[in-house]
């Protein structure tokens, strides 16, 4: 263990076998860093933050402050981040409103310079968040979805497994599962998130069941409670099912469909 003697370490924090602490690094005394896991210079660890495992925590980090709600009344919540994340220069993450409440991130993470995760969030494993990318309160995203440099996600909204916020997308809306969203746009979805898909070794049957199911979710002569209908009744696939009961519990409507920019078509 490798601890620079510029670090402060409050009595009571419990660091796991290998961890490293960098150069002017605060860690409280309520805070719980797993074995292997590296710190670099003035990362802030405060409240009741656990790091798991084998984590790289960059330069200027800030996990566990305050909330950022008028909400919060100083009740004990908590940070809870999984194995193996790789946590970049300025990332900040806040504590839960209320008591006994958690923001939470899944493992094999990247979280890129300056992004935000606020109070309650929850994050899948393998979500990557570009640079800069702003994520409120509640907002919970899936597991390997991509969000954008710049993106900002409103308070409560949920994005799906593997779907894609393009650069500068700000959405109030969910997002469904496997779709992507236009680049510097507000509330929409282009169609699939095809390259995520591929790389996440999806073949091209289910690419094409999910694009049928996208067209039918978004046909211009139905609403989405109709296109639900034709999902549930039309497609047994698990994909569209997983689709379909997204949508089934969305509470702040999904995003609407808007057309491709000109370009080459993909699967």
């Amino acid at each position: 263990m490798g601890i620079h003697p510029t670090a402060i370490i409050e009595s009571g924090a419990k660091l796991g076998p290998g961890v490293e602490i960098g150069p002017f690094c605060y860690v409280a005394a309520t805070v719980e860093i797993g074995p292997g896991t590296v710190l670099g210079p003035h990362v802030t660890l405060l409240g009741h933050t656990t790091i798991g495992q084998n984590c790289q925590i960059h330069s200027g980090a800030v996990i566990g402050d305050l909330p950022q709600d008028f909400a919060y009344q100083g009740a004990r919540s908590y940070v809870q981040i999984g194995d193996q994340c790789q946590i970049r220069e300025g990332v900040t993450i806040h504590r839960g409103t209320g008591a006994d409440s958690q923001t939470l991130v899944g493992n094999h993470c990247l979280l890129m310079a300056n992004s935000h995760l606020a109070h309650n969030v929850c994050i899948g494993n393998q979500v990557t968040l570009a640079n800069n990318a702003l994520l409120a309160g509640y907002v919970q995203v899936g597991d390997r979805a991509f969000i954008s440099g710049n993106c900002l996600v409103h308070q409560f909204t949920r994005i799906g497994r593997l779907a894609m916020l393009s650069g500068g997308t700000a959405t109030q809306k969910d997002v469904p599962p496997f779709c992507m969203t236009r680049s510097l746009s507000t509330n929409t979805v282009m169609g699939l998130n095809t390259v995520g898909l591929k790389r996440a070794g999806f073949t091209l049957a289910e690419r094409q069941i999910l694009k049928e199911a996208l067209q039918a979710l978004y046909n211009p002569k139905l609403n989405i409670t109709q296109a639900l209908t034709v999902l549930q009744a039309k497609f047994a696939d698990p994909l569209v099912q997983e689709l379909a009961e997204f949508i089934a519990q969305s509470q702040r409507g999904i995003c609407r469909f808007i057309k491709r920019q000109a370009g080459p078509e993909s699967d």
